[in-house]
């Protein structure tokens, strides 16, 4: 059995057709068949069945392709250690980062990775809904850390990092928020909804919590969003961590709409599997993983 063995099993399942895998693999498609039959009869076990157009995995296929994605995952991390070891420091390090994470924890890591390897350039952006992804998939960033909405599972490493509350706010002057009442859809349709855009153009849109029929505003950044509700001229969506002192001095309250109870939103640090690490972005993924 040999890892390119199970990189081939890996693309028939995701390509759906031997045909498919072989163009993904740039081989042909008589080599894919016979290495898949060469693993099958070295396991002696049917891992496919080819009786209908697509091939399908056999009920024992499937645990064993469950495994061969593990052990494929810790060879291409056992990989990517190798090369990080042998490698220099890269010239620069790209940072993609939803506007809804709390900054401070990378900061700490970026403030001792700079320490460590001074010729490094960080850059880091905040990136609005799929702004972060679309970076990621056209492999602009090293690293990125947002939701995994719109994500394709199968290409990335994701590590769960953190929760955020995001919570429909007002000032409290704003008419639907004088009353604790919940207010419905068809009465919030007349307020205005005042959203951030989505920085990936539309191309990987996680867009969430926009009422429908309503009227809306669209700005270009949090801060603004922010300034916007403080002078009593719409409500929207907000992480809590960004309104702390806003909500606990009153200037902006809750609002309690039907359907926009508070969402926790689960952050991911993410990376591309098909992109080497280098020694930098290495140990920024590892020192964030941690939480140092």
């Amino acid at each position: 059995m040999t890892y390119e063995q199970l990189v081939v099993l890996h693309a028939i399942v995701t390509e759906g057709t031997f045909r498919g895998a072989a163009e993904r693999l740039n081989k042909s498609q008589s080599a894919i068949s016979h290495m898949l039959k060469k693993l099958e009869d070295e396991i002696d076990i049917t891992l496919l069945s080819r009786a209908e157009y697509r091939p399908k995995l056999t009920s024992k296929g499937q645990v064993f392709y469950r495994q061969a994605i593990r052990v494929m995952q810790q060879m291409q991390q056992l990989g990517s250690t190798a090369k990080s070891l042998s490698a220099s420091q890269e010239a620069e390090v790209f940072l993609a980062v939803t506007v809804t994470y709390p900054i401070k924890p990378l900061l700490k890591v970026i403030r001792d990775i700079t320490a460590l390897y001074p010729s490094t350039h960080i850059r880091l952006t905040r990136e609005s809904m799929g702004g972060s992804v679309k970076r990621l998939l056209r492999n602009d960033a090293d690293m990125i850390i947002a939701t995994l909405d719109g994500v394709p599972i199968e290409q990335v490493e994701a590590v769960p990092l953190s929760t955020v509350i995001i919570s429909p706010v007002a000032h409290p002057d704003f008419e639907p928020a004088r009353s604790s009442h919940m207010k419905t859809i068809a009465e919030m349709q007349s307020y205005v909804q005042v959203v951030v855009a989505d920085s990936s153009n539309g191309e990987f849109e996680q867009s969430r919590g926009l009422l429908p029929g309503g009227l809306r505003w669209t700005v270009s950044d949090v801060a603004t969003k922010k300034e916007i509700l403080l002078a009593n001229m719409g409500w929207g969506g907000f992480p809590e961590h960004l309104i702390e002192d806003e909500l606990k001095n009153g200037t902006l309250v809750r609002l309690n709409v039907e359907g926009y109870t508070p969402i926790h939103s689960h952050l991911h640090q993410i990376r591309r599997r098909d992109r080497d690490a280098g020694i930098v972005a290495q140990t920024i993924w590892e020192r964030m993983m941690v939480g140092e």
